[in-house]
């Protein structure tokens, strides 16, 4: 898939993959194989039927290629984009033994942008399911991806479902934490109004735990709960100098750019304090982000900083590739022990100590120890944390009997995502920690059809 020239994406916001055309879809989905026992959709946290859509794009019949998707999936604009396909679907392709998986994610890319482009958003609506047959109402509590695929499939079974945003726009991490040229929220906004066809209510700036609680959701006529609302804590590394000027969380900064839109300043009066050299901690997906997103704001310098090697970053690969070709530069093997500042109380600089890697921890990847004598200084003077988040608290401190671990996550059962509340189910990142899309996703279904099940069960009684 083409992208945008790296000299000229850094001064802008604009998305940086550029997207299959017609003719160079149809010949990506012409190397597929269609395998008899086909195991991409094994590997697919929401069960799409990825032979049968891409053998639609190569006949050309992209209506149907959509049409295959949305059986499965309610989010493909979103999910072609930012879903970690090369672990997951194209991973397991067996092209990918060869180097060369069929591009599942930009062919679902390209199918959900030709159904945009030529579909009125009124028509996209299936036709062939009955709506709000069902008396039950279903509450969903947080907008996110877990949150959102669980209310479009109790839709699409006939429930009336009602979601619950703490913010003035719903999508959760969709919205507030993915920089715009990874995930254009003019996508996510058609997304979520394709659900609102399918019959979800949406209802925002409810905080739950605050404007209601959980009991009162019940009195209130709804039937069963939904509980996914993410991890909206940031975590920090209680280092000393973190409480100075120009420290900033990632769920802080990415916010301030991508939902209350800092980066189109003066137009949106959300100024954003950046200096010349910024140093984001940490390896994954949010950390790449905020460093891609630090060098479009004007940055001269952006470093990663991470504890590990390039071979343990969680990130997706392309990304770090993306991150490379921008000119983020890579401090691996390094851990900041203190963020030093100046009098006026902003950053000015970060001392480091070198690491090496021991034997595999608890998490599979090498255990990081310091180097002895290896401290130095970095002149820095912006640090953005991002080396994780937890479970929101608020929902949580306004819920006694909820069950929770030691890290806050909501305890569910794995198979049908129930928690030990009646009628009350969660997942996402509210049970897992921070995760991928797709796996929130994955527990948005499987909550989907527990709740359809247990309020089948209650009709009958």
């Amino acid at each position: 898939m083409k992208k945008q020239d790296p000299r000229e994406r850094i001064k802008n916001f604009n998305e940086v993959a550029l997207g299959f055309r017609e003719d160079e879809a149809i010949k990506e989905a012409s190397r597929c194989l269609f395998c008899k026992k086909p195991r991409c959709v094994a590997s697919c946290p929401v069960e799409i039927d990825i032979p049968r859509f891409i053998k639609e794009i190569k006949n050309r019949r992209f209506s149907e290629a959509i049409r295959v998707i949305k059986e499965k999936n309610n989010l493909p604009g979103v999910c072609g984009r930012v879903c970690p396909q090369e672990n997951q679907c194209e991973g397991a392709c067996i092209l990918n033994a060869k180097g060369a998986p069929i591009d599942i994610g930009g062919l679902e890319r390209f199918a959900s942008d030709w159904e945009r482009v030529n579909v009125p958003i009124m028509s996209s609506r299936p036709h062939n399911i009955d709506f709000a047959l069902k008396e039950e109402k279903v509450a969903i509590i947080g907008s996110g991806p877990a949150g959102l695929t669980c209310a479009g499939d109790l839709a699409r079974m006939g429930y009336r479902v009602s979601v619950f945003e703490a913010l003035h726009i719903a999508g959760g991490v969709l919205m507030y934490g993915i920089p715009e040229f990874r995930l254009p929220k003019e996508i996510l906004k058609r997304e979520i109004e394709y659900l609102i066809q399918l019959g979800v209510e949406i209802k925002t700036n409810f905080v739950i735990g605050k404007t209601l609680t959980l009991q009162e959701i019940f009195d209130d006529g709804y039937s069963a709960v939904f509980i996914g609302t993410g991890a909206g804590l940031p975590s920090f590394m209680n280092i000393p100098g973190e409480n100075l000027n120009r420290v900033y969380s990632s769920n802080e900064f990415l916010t301030r750019v991508n939902l209350m839109k800092a980066y189109l300043f003066p137009d949106y009066d959300t100024p954003i304090n950046i200096g010349d050299v910024v140093a984001v901690i940490g390896g994954g997906n949010t950390a790449l982000d905020s460093a891609r997103v630090a060098l479009r704001l004007g940055a001269k310098k952006v470093y990663i900083v991470y504890r590990r090697s390039e071979n343990e970053m969680p990130a997706r690969k392309d990304e770090i590739e993306n991150a490379k070709e921008e000119g983020v530069e890579f401090y691996m093997l390094t851990l900041p022990k203190r963020i030093f500042g100046d009098e006026r109380g902003f950053v000015k600089g970060m001392g480091c100590i070198k690491m090496s890697l021991a034997e595999p921890d608890s998490s599979g990847r090498r255990r990081p120890v310091p180097i002895e004598g290896s401290e130095f200084f970095m002149d820095v003077d912006t640090v953005i944390m991002a080396i994780g988040q937890s479970p929101n608290p608020v929902f949580l401190r306004a819920t006694p009997g909820l069950k929770i671990d030691k890290w806050n996550k909501i305890i569910v059962d794995p198979v049908t995502q129930a928690t030990n509340l009646e009628g009350v189910y969660a997942g996402g990142d509210a049970t897992s920690g921070d995760d991928t899309v797709i796996a929130a996703m994955g527990a948005g279904k499987r909550a989907a059809k527990a709740i359809d099940t247990y309020l089948s069960r209650l009709r009958k009684r």
